[in-house]
């Protein structure tokens, strides 16, 4: 292994790990953990685990790992030897693979969202990782997406004025791709109430399922409405906020963003309108890069990185608190 690198554990070898980078051009942004930890420079793949051998030895050639097995306990490898875990293994899976990442001691674990299926069993991990002094980050990707911090500095700088409410649209489960809303949304206001929830749709996981909600910020009282549309009809992730000098909203999962300003009405005396849509490119591909910069200055400098346990855990809870509110409201689940 190379002195100076940082040493990196891959658990899990699909499309996250590193198969989507596969596919696309050497020098577009990274989309994964391999592409990004490779793209960084200061970190070394040095093993990865898989039960599939195709899978996982195509895998390895691909990003010249190695060091390979089946399972964490065939690699044959000593506590410490790692400084960076990532796990992108399958949900079910979180729970078993974080506690034996746990026992090699890296620096930081850094898992793919869910945490788990579990509120309780991701906060006895998170505080497991306290316990043993592993930095915890969970990938809620959009916590690293440029054009999301410069939206929320416009709004903490007054440049929107009040936000009056949000509306976000979304399908696929609400821990899976809702928890990516939450997590955008705890972001933008703070602390949410859940007030009510219902159309539980398994439209994509059987124990996921796509719910309708109204919830309400705790600072100020904003209304938030989350919206589903269908799994099977086409993939879905937008939010759109209604704010005193215009409405913003993120398309194409952050890809784009369209903006209307609101100006004085060549038609109506007094009266306010909306411009037409300006439209601009989204910073979404860049998250990835910035998450290894992020993690590289945490392993080299101590500077905390975003997305911990307890914010994973935090907008695990809102989940279930939907899924509990729709299963009492008694709205059918197909």
């Amino acid at each position: 292994m190379s002195r100076g690198l940082n040493r990196v554990l891959i658990i899990g070898c699909g499309n996250i790990a590193g198969r989507f980078d596969m596919a696309r051009p050497a020098d577009a942004w990274p989309m994964t953990h391999a592409g990004a930890f490779t793209s960084h420079g200061g970190f070394e793949l040095s093993a990865c685990v898989d039960p599939n051998d195709q899978i996982r030895e195509t895998f390895a050639d691909y990003w010249a790992i190695p060091h390979q097995a089946k399972s964490i306990d065939a690699l044959d490898v000593t506590s410490g030897e790692f400084d960076v875990i990532s796990i992108c293994s399958p949900t079910t899976m979180h729970h078993e693979h974080i506690e034996s990442a746990l026992k090699l001691s890296p620096k930081l674990i850094f898992c793919e969202k869910p945490l788990t299926r579990n509120a309780a069993l991701s906060s006895e991990l998170v505080r497991a990782a306290e316990d043993q002094g592993v930095q915890l980050i969970v990938n809620y990707t959009r916590q690293w997406d440029p054009s999301i911090a410069q939206l929320i500095e416009e709004i903490q700088n007054g440049i929107w004025g009040s936000v009056r409410s949000v509306a976000g649209f979304y399908n696929k489960g609400v821990l899976n791709n809702g928890g990516h809303l939450i997590d955008l949304i705890l972001r933008l206001l703070g602390p949410l109430n859940v007030l009510a929830a219902t159309a539980a749709v398994h439209d994509h996981w059987d124990n996921d399922p796509t719910i309708a909600g109204l919830l309400i910020s705790k600072k100020n009282s904003i209304p938030v409405s989350l919206n589903p549309s269908h799994a099977s009809d086409y993939a879905l992730f937008e939010l759109e906020l209604i704010c005193q000098r215009g409405v913003v909203r993120m398309r194409s999962a952050g890809l784009k963003w369209e903006v209307r300003k609101a100006k004085v009405s060549p038609n109506y005396l007094g009266y306010w309108e909306l411009s037409e849509p300006e439209f601009s490119e989204g910073g979404y591909v860049q998250a990835m890069k910035v998450i290894a910069n992020e993690i590289y200055d945490f392993l080299s400098q101590g500077r905390m990185p975003r997305s911990t346990g307890k914010n994973a855990l935090a907008v695990q809870m809102i989940c279930d608190h939907l899924v509990l509110a729709a299963t009492l409201s008694g709205s059918p689940s197909n």
